[in-house]
């Protein structure tokens, strides 16, 4: 800890006024701990015994440095309460014993860091200030001779010196002590009269003022958003680098760098035919050996080849070559407006695009400059930020002077307040079109959950292959299925999975379920009439007969199912080939359909309904005329399921006709066995 110089003997004579403000009460004696590990962030590591019980730290200003005659409001003692059991508790609290008070620890930053002003601005201190009070701060907390007397952080009492002291203090808070903002600003609140404003580095008159919560929370927005984080902080590289003879830069953030302007000749593109061209250094090395490079120019490119620096951004007219950054692989673009001007928006939004992608795409740095680094250098950084982290204007100006002093200038200022809501809704935008762009994208297709049916070229459907039915499979020709469908409410259907559908075999169309929908409406196509509401259910067979005769209002559809009904169920009636060819006896379950074939054209299945089988049938529909014409659909049994009249779909016309329905050769047709050729 530097050591105060001893005050001369007038100063000593001199009675010290000003304000204490008690900012910490018992903050260090219940955090030992946590001191101890900001310590060591710091490079302090003193020994457990040596940090002090120190109960308060208070923030002050007087008009002369204090001493220890310099009156110290000291917090009064609180008297013990009795003990309930003791026999003094009656003559009611006693007093502590008074002890001699310890003087207060002063210590001041006044003289040791100080702010380099441009013109009439003086605030705030930068984030090496705040690293160099926090040392200092810690060493006054670990000294063994501080131990049990209040800490007072002064300053002189006048109002910029009040102002930057305050602002540092909480500063500290926020970022070392992890304090919310509103509790970092709580005491400055009684600062009395409050402190100054701080300005920007321009010479004009100033008109856009920036507070110490201003600071505080610029800060706190930086530190929440990852953008600050003092474990990474290089105290000697800031120093260093900040300096005008040494390339006058500062990191931003860990994707911004700001700096000034290079100044070097010659200031134009070198191309590949210009004796200058091999001369270009294309390694760091390279960089430090040449003799025609001046040290700023020199620090500028090896730092930046050293920290993935991928695009450098040129706002000002040519002092200096670009061919010294493309020769090292760094992108180098110029985007020249007016010093001291604002720049168009169109102009904006075209950085805001190069650097997104840049630090989001490429993982690259981006490094802006104009002629001093300052103004519109921290337009368009200062753009950036509050397009992609959503910073006020305010905020971001402080934070940026906060790490790199005078940033932003003059009316500068007021154009960030002013466009601040464009930035932020250009990052809605962008957001938003990027969720509709990847929620339109195609996706990796994944197994399916849902049913779907794979359809032939002639429409119908193919049987999903063995064991994808959560069912057991009937036996082949029977038709126990429909009334396992019709028990279920036709709630039950085959679930198909697209991965295990085999591929479609010309010639040989396959069913699985399919709902048709209802037969009542008004498409082409439909068998049945246009008031025939029947609903088609999955997994069953549809059978349609045709006889030459009819008893009374009797239709020839419904007679012709009651006659397949008194049938055995295990069968089903087939065409008969007209030429005299094989013919096909298809014996069709719900998942299966199977093909037999007839050689000698006789057909066991396909007979004439002799005179008993007509005698069974007549009787059967007889014993029926009283039920309604429309027949129900809720039957138990497989031939009530049989005697629901749905029809299939209707065939298509070998001759290029649709929705034709075909009179002959339907299955069961009785007329198509008398009109069999001999």
């Amino acid at each position: 800890m530097p050591r105060q110089s001893e005050p001369s003997h007038q100063e000593a004579n001199q009675t010290s006024y000003g304000q204490v403000i008690e900012y910490i009460q018992g903050i260090w004696s219940s955090r030992r701990q946590s001191c101890r590990r900001d310590s060591n962030k710091f490079n302090r590591t003193p020994s457990p015994d040596t940090y002090p019980d120190t109960d308060r730290l208070y923030l002050a200003s007087y008009t002369h440095p204090p001493t220890a005659q310099t009156p110290f409001p000291y917090p009064a003692k609180q008297q013990r309460s009795p003990y309930k059991r003791s026999s003094k508790s009656q003559s009611g609290p006693q007093p502590v014993p008074s002890a001699p008070q310890a003087p207060p620890v002063y210590f001041s930053i006044d003289k040791h860091l100080l702010y380099n002003a441009f013109h009439a601005d003086f605030g705030p201190l930068h984030i090496g200030h705040l690293y160099r009070f926090a040392v200092l701060l810690h060493d006054v907390l670990g000294d063994s001779d501080n131990e049990n007397r209040p800490v007072v952080f002064w300053s002189n009492a006048d109002s910029r010196s009040r102002a930057n002291n305050a602002c540092l203090l909480a500063c500290y808070m926020v970022l070392i002590q992890n304090w919310p903002p509103h509790l970092a600003l709580a005491p400055i609140a009684q600062m009395d009269p409050p402190p100054m404003p701080f300005r920007d580095a321009g010479y004009s008159q100033a008109d856009y003022g920036l507070t110490i919560q201003d600071v505080v929370y610029g800060v706190w927005k930086a530190k929440e958003e990852g953008l600050i984080a003092l474990k990474d902080f290089s105290l000697e590289e800031y120093e260093k680098f900040e300096r005008v003879d040494m390339g006058d830069f500062n990191w931003i953030s860990p994707s911004f760098l700001a700096f000034a302007s290079p100044q070097h000749q010659p200031n134009y593109v070198i191309p590949p035919s210009d004796p200058l061209y091999a001369s270009l250094p294309r390694s760091i090395s390279a960089v430090q050996r040449s003799t025609t490079l001046p040290r700023p120019f020199k620090n500028v490119l090896s730092h930046f080849s050293e920290r993935g620096i991928g695009l450098v951004v040129r706002l000002n007219s040519e002092l200096y070559s670009p061919s010294y950054f493309t020769a090292l692989g760094i992108k180098h673009l110029d985007m020249i407006f007016d010093d001291g001007t604002c720049p168009p928006l169109t102009l904006v939004r075209k950085f805001v695009n190069l650097a997104h992608e840049m630090i989001n795409i490429k993982r690259k740095g981006i490094a802006v400059h104009c002629k001093a680094g300052l103004g519109r250098t921290g337009c368009l950084i200062g753009a950036y930020l509050i397009y992609r982290h959503g910073f006020t204007a305010n905020e971001i100006i402080a934070y940026m002077r906060f790490m790199r002093p005078g940033m932003v200038v003059g009316p500068q200022q007021h154009w960030l307040h002013l466009n601040q809501g464009t930035f932020r809704e250009w990052w809605f935008e962008d957001t938003m079109r990027e969720k509709i762009a990847a929620s339109m994208a195609p996706s990796t297709p994944t197994k399916s959950t849902t049913r779907s049916h794979r359809l032939a070229s002639n429409g119908q459907t193919f049987t999903p292959p063995n064991g994808t039915s959560t069912r057991s499979r009937a036996a082949l020709g029977e038709i126990k299925n429909n009334e396992q469908s019709q028990s279920s409410s036709f709630g039950q259907s085959l679930t198909v999975q697209d991965e295990n559908l085999p591929a479609p075999t010309p010639g040989q169309p396959r069913k699985t379920s399919k709902a048709y929908g209802t037969l009542g409406s008004s498409r082409k196509g439909n068998v049945g009439g246009e008031n025939e509401p029947f609903d088609i259910h999955p997994d069953t067979e549809i059978v349609s007969m045709q006889r030459t005769t009819m008893d009374g209002d009797e239709s020839e559809e419904e007679y012709a199912l009651r006659m397949l009904s008194s049938r055995k169920p295990s069968h089903s009636l087939s065409p008969v080939s007209r030429s005299g060819k094989r013919r096909a006896v298809s014996c069709t379950t719900t998942t299966t359909t199977m093909t037999k074939w007839d050689v000698d054209g006789s057909d066991t299945e396909n007979r004439v309904l002799d005179d008993v089988d007509v005698k069974e049938e007549v009787g059967l529909a007889n014993s029926r005329s009283q039920r309604p014409k429309t027949p129900s659909s809720k039957s138990g049994s497989g031939i009530g399921a049989l005697s629901v009249g749905k029809r299939s779909p209707s065939r298509r016309s070998t001759e290029g006709k649709t929705s034709v329905r075909k009179t002959s050769g339907r299955v069961g047709s009785v007329s198509a066995v008398r009109s069999r050729p001999s």
